[in-house]
């Protein structure tokens, strides 16, 4: 399992996680989305509608009777109806549960840096594990480390 911490200094959470949906799903793969905050998903769900036509991302927030249909589901909960292998984190809270994903993208801030450090320490040296931090530079992620 995969577990990549972006770093987000300036760049905001809706671009990032746009950016990730948009290839995810277009490798047809799935996403669910966590963040224990409704406003930032909230947010997240207009950002992903208002992409314009020729680049919307096809989504729906948890609790409807269309979550397994969903190539993007946005959740408070680590439940993947919608099947996905793949999550993100989107408020910098890591939750252990996303060890049971084929991949993991854990988004923090300042805010969240030291959950962020305690969360790749916690990973450090964990079986099946691979850790891969990005931050970014000059409007391009970079990896380092």
């Amino acid at each position: 399992m995969r577990v990549d911490f972006y770093q987000l200094g300036a760049v905001p959470h809706d671009s990032v996680i746009s950016a990730i949906a948009g290839r995810l799903t277009g490798e047809g793969q799935r996403l669910l989305v966590v963040a224990e905050d409704e406003a930032l998903l909230a947010r997240l769900d207009r950002q992903l509608w208002d992409q314009g036509a020729s680049s919307f991302l096809a989504h729906g927030i948890a609790g409807g009777s269309d979550d397994a249909r969903q190539p993007i589901l946005l959740s408070r909960q680590v439940d993947a109806p919608n099947l996905a292998r793949n999550l993100l984190i989107a408020d910098g809270e890591w939750r252990d549960a996303a060890l049971s994903f084929d991949r993991a993208f854990y988004l923090f801030d300042t805010e969240t840096l030291e959950a962020a450090r305690l969360a790749w320490k916690l990973l450090s040296g964990r079986e099946g594990v691979e850790r891969h931090y990005w931050a970014n530079e000059d409007g391009k992620w970079v990896e380092k480390g």
